[in-house]
């Protein structure tokens, strides 16, 4: 399982074209240089005022449990672009697709629509259901487009499909913490659903780690012939594949601590046929292979029959 990151940027500046950058720089220029009595005692950062900047500080604020300081950020995200995330939104009848210079030209949808739904992550964790699920809604109806990027393994995401699920999550009363939405996050998420026998969790984050990444995991699967040895660096290449393979091995033994057998004999044989060349790293330091441990519990599993 690769090392947890502490959350997860929607958007990366370098790789901001120019116009996009003059764009988004000439609307902070226009923020900074308004007159603003009480921001100067203020105890908020908002920097250089672009987008993503905001966006990234308030990802940091919600990993502290600070809604005061999420909701300061996000709300100015929103005041000073949310806006032009609405143009560009009504331009759109889907999610835009092609390379990632593409989707960054979005970048005030963008990051509009993450922001908002760290707004409504922050309200849920604080307890405060309804503002939560108003602002997963206003993801969902106002900014349904936009898409966040994971520098660490360079994806996107869907604010919008995440909020829905956290719409959902909210009216059958589950407690459920996606985090940052990566792998390596979804995966530690599901070791601690394990740790407390819950294994309606357990499925639930499973299933969000295939859903977001089982199809790179099975590309980075077929791109093996033998498990990756050369370094560190190397093996945590890998990431896709060794946080779903491990979430797998997960899945099986909450099934087989539940009694579930036949279900736990399939999440193993799949994790065997499909994710065999994952690996797993041990904090103490080392790696272990998922899938080698598989093989032992369809052994024993199949030897009860």
């Amino acid at each position: 399982m690769k090392k947890l990151g502490l959350f997860s940027v929607c958007f990366v500046l370098a790789a901001v074209g120019s116009a996009q950058a003059q764009e988004q720089a000439s609307a902070a220029s226009a923020a900074v240089s308004a007159p603003v009595a009480v921001a100067k005692a203020s105890p908020y950062n908002f920097g250089d005022f672009r987008s993503t900047t905001l966006a990234t500080k308030a990802w940091k604020a919600l990993s502290d449990k600070n809604l005061e300081a999420v909701l300061v950020y996000t709300n100015k995200c929103l005041e000073l672009y949310g806006e032009k995330a609405r143009v560009m939104q009504a331009g759109l009848q889907a999610y835009p697709a092609g390379d990632d210079q593409k989707i960054f030209s979005f970048w005030a949808l963008n990051d509009s629509a993450t922001c908002l739904y760290i707004q409504g992550e922050a309200y849920r964790q604080a307890g405060k259901a309804d503002d939560a699920r108003k602002a997963f809604d206003r993801v969902v109806k106002e900014f349904t487009f936009g898409q966040a990027y994971d520098p660490a393994h360079k994806t996107f995401w869907k604010p919008a499909d995440a909020a829905k699920e956290k719409i959902e999550m909210i009216s059958k009363g589950l407690n459920l913490d996606f985090g940052d939405m990566s792998s390596s996050y979804i995966a530690g998420k599901a070791w601690e659903a394990l740790a407390k026998k819950d294994l309606n969790s357990v499925l639930a984050y499973v299933n969000k780690n295939l859903e977001l990444y089982g199809p790179k995991a099975r590309e980075m699967q077929a791109s093996l012939k033998e498990f990756a040895w050369e370094s560190q660096e190397k093996i945590f290449s890998f990431w896709a594949l060794n946080d779903v393979g491990t979430s797998m091995f997960v899945l099986g033994s909450a099934y087989r601590n539940a009694g579930k057998n036949a279900e736990a004999l399939a999440a193993f044989k799949q994790l065997v046929n499909d994710y065999g060349f994952s690996q797993c790293w041990d904090p103490q330091g080392w790696f272990w292979k998922p899938a080698e441990a598989a093989q032992q519990q369809i052994i024993e599993l199949e030897s009860a029959k």
